[in-house]
C-alpha cells in the first residue's frame, strides 16, 4: 500500500494533467478496493458488462471495521507521510492556480471528490479543515464563474469536511462561509441542481452539534522532503496537521473544542443574517421534513 501511495503522491504532485489523472485514479483504485466486496472486485467488468450503469456491492460498515486492509490504510492515514487529504488539498489548490478549462476542471472535481471519500473514511483527517486557507479553497470555489458540477462536488466535500466537526463549522462561519453559501443560493445564475444542494446543506448545517470525539494520536513528521513535496505551504499545511492531532486527543484544548458548539436556535441567528426564510427551514427541520431528517447531529 505504501508503494501505491507514494507513486500517486508523485503524480499528484506534478505539474501535469495527464500524470495528475494519473494518480487521482490510482487513489480512487485503492479507496474502491478498501470499500467494495472481494466478489465485486473479482467480477467487476462481468458486473459492469452484464449490469450496465448498476454500482458494484460495498462492504458493509462492520466489516470494514475489521478488514484488515482498512486497518492498514488507517493507520497510514495517522501519519504526516502517507495521508491522503493532505496531498489531495495541495492538488487542489495547484489547480486552482490553473487557467479554468475543461480538462482543469474535471481534475478539480475529481479532487473533490476523492477528499469526501478519504474525510468519510478517516474522520481524523476532518481536522485540516478547521484552518481558515484550507477552508477557504472550498468557498473559492463556490464562485458563481465555476460550473454547477464543480459547485455540487464543493458542496459534497464542504458538508463532510463540517461532518462531527464543530470547530471547522466556526472557521467555516469565521470566514464568511455562510454569505457565499447563501448568495450563491439567491444568484439567479446559480443551476436549479446546485440550489438543491444548497438547500441539503442549509439543512443539515442547522442541526444541533455535538462535542467532537476523541480520535487517535496523528504522528507528523517534519521533515524537508515531505515540506518540498507538499509545495509552496507544505509548512502550513503540517502545522495545520500536527494542530488537528493535538486537537483530537484528550487534553484542555481538545475541552476548549468540545465546548465550541452552537444549537440549531444560536444557528438560526447566524442564518437569518443573510436569508430571510430561515424559521421554515427550522420547522421544517423538527418535524422530520429536511433531507437529514431529525435526530442527528453535526
Amino acid at each position: 500500500m505504501e508503494t501505491l501511495l507514494s507513486h500517486s503522491f508523485d503524480y499528484l504532485s506534478s505539474s501535469s494533467p495527464q500524470k495528475i489523472r494519473k494518480g487521482l485514479r490510482q487513489v480512487e483504485g485503492l479507496l474502491a478496493q478498501l470499500c467494495l466486496s472481494k466478489t465485486s472486485i473479482t467480477n467487476k467488468r462481468q458486473s459492469m458488462l452484464l449490469l450496465g450503469t448498476t454500482s458494484p456491492p460495498g462492504k458493509k460498515l462492520n466489516d470494514l471495521s475489521e478488514d484488515p486492509a482498512f486497518r492498514e490504510f488507517f493507520k497510514l492515514q495517522q501519519s504526516f507521510q502517507w495521508n491522503i487529504s493532505m496531498r489531495l488539498v495541495a492538488c487542489l489548490e495547484r489547480l486552482l492556480g490553473k487557467e479554468s478549462n475543461g480538462t482543469n476542471d474535471m481534475l478539480i472535481i475529481q479532487t473533490l471528490d476523492l477528499i469526501q471519500g478519504v474525510l468519510l473514511l478517516h474522520p481524523p483527517s476532518r481536522a485540516l479543515f478547521s484552518q481558515e486557507i484550507y477552508m477557504n479553497l472550498f468557498l473559492d470555489l463556490l464562485d458563481p464563474s465555476n460550473c454547477p458540477a464543480i459547485q455540487s462536488s464543493t458542496i459534497m466535500a464542504l458538508v463532510t469536511s463540517l461532518l462531527d466537526q464543530p470547530q471547522n463549522a466556526r472557521t467555516f462561519e469565521a470566514i464568511d462561509g455562510l454569505l457565499v453559501v447563501t448568495s450563491l443560493f439567491k444568484s439567479r445564475s446559480t443551476s436549479r441542481e446546485v440550489k438543491l444542494k444548497l438547500v441539503e446543506f442549509l439543512y443539515f448545517y442547522l442541526m444541533p452539534e455535538t462535542p467532537t470525539q476523541a480520535a487517535p494520536k496523528i504522528s507528523a513528521s517534519t521533515s524537508a522532503t515531505n515540506t518540498a513535496i507538499l509545495g509552496g505551504r507544505g509548512k502550513e499545511l503540517m502545522a495545520a496537521f500536527d494542530r488537528g492531532r493535538k486537537e483530537t486527543v484528550n487534553g484542555p484544548e481538545a475541552t476548549a473544542k468540545d465546548s465550541n458548539t452552537r444549537t440549531t436556535e444560536e444557528k438560526q441567528n447566524l442564518l437569518g443574517k443573510h436569508l430571510s426564510n430561515v424559521q421554515d427551514l427550522v420547522e421544517d427541520l423538527k418535524e422530520g421534513g429536511g433531507v437529514f431528517g431529525v435526530g442527528g447531529a453535526m
